[in-house]
């Protein structure tokens, strides 16, 4: 069983460059994984993310609704 949501995102995919699908499909797969373990394991390069997030937030530096909608906007377009 598809979603509706997930049926419209891949019939948008197949108009994708093949190696931007190849991406997509591993991305997927990780995802796959961790449910099939029963738990996900970010890599390191996540780790460090969350970590600078974490060390920007306790620094109170968060980002403007101006910043937030922006970065929105530049994927309502695509």
């Amino acid at each position: 069983m598809k979603t509706p949501k997930l049926t419209e995102v891949l019939e948008r995919v197949e108009s994708w460059p093949a190696d931007t699908q190849n991406e997509l499909a591993e991305l997927v797969l990780e995802l796959d994984a961790g449910l099939r373990d029963g738990e996900y394991q970010p890599t390191p390069e996540e780790l460090a993310g969350i970590d600078r997030g974490l060390r920007a937030a306790a620094e109170g530096r968060f980002a403007s609704e101006q910043e937030v909608e922006a970065a929105f906007a530049k994927f309502r377009t695509r």
